[in-house]
């Protein structure tokens, strides 16, 4: 559907796709064969560092792997050459290097999943424990900004500054 005309449906189970069409069938092939390498990879890699690491993509002799964080990238770093020489003599003999990214999304959901397992079965229970409180000395702020405004901006400033008010009465909190 690249080129804005509609396709058969049936031309999208069929293995013998169009030349820039890819049929179901091959994207299935390829999120089969990148979830038995992401397991393969898990395999290979320190209890330490499987959590926070999964197998993104293959492409042209690369494995491209997503960590959490700057930290673990480091620490995937330091696996990397056995890692490699392991994958290359298992798995993907034409493997000719790792790319490893940070994604963050990885490490909320890791975070999501330990706070499941602790509280049990309370699911989707908000990150921030405690809301965010606006402090009087950053209202008084906020407020002389607002008297050098005008308009719209001033408004909102005023607003702004009345947040501290309402996070640290607890009568106007409900409110």
């Amino acid at each position: 559907m690249h080129d804005g005309r509609p396709n058969p449906i049936d031309s999208l189970f069929s293995d013998n796709a169009e030349v820039g069409h890819v049929s179901l069938s091959k994207i299935k092939q390829r999120a089969i064969m990148l979830f038995n390498l992401n397991h393969a990879v898990n395999a290979l890699l320190p209890a330490l560092l499987r959590p926070w690491c999964r197998v993104a993509n293959v492409r042209q002799g690369v494995i491209v792997l997503e960590t959490a964080n700057a930290s673990w990238k480091m620490r995937l770093r330091y696996e990397e050459p056995q890692l490699l020489f392991a994958l290359r003599g298992q798995i993907l003999p034409s493997l000719s290097s790792i790319d490893i990214r940070i994604n963050p999304g990885l490490a909320r959901k890791q975070e999501l999943n330990a706070q499941n397992k602790d509280s049990g079965r309370q699911y989707h229970r908000p990150l921030r424990e405690k809301p965010r409180q606006l402090s009087l000395q950053s209202a008084a702020s906020i407020r002389y900004v607002a008297a050098c405004s005008e308009g719209k901006l001033k408004n909102v400033l005023e607003r702004l500054a009345e947040l501290a008010g309402e996070s640290t009465d607890p009568a106007r909190r409900g409110k």
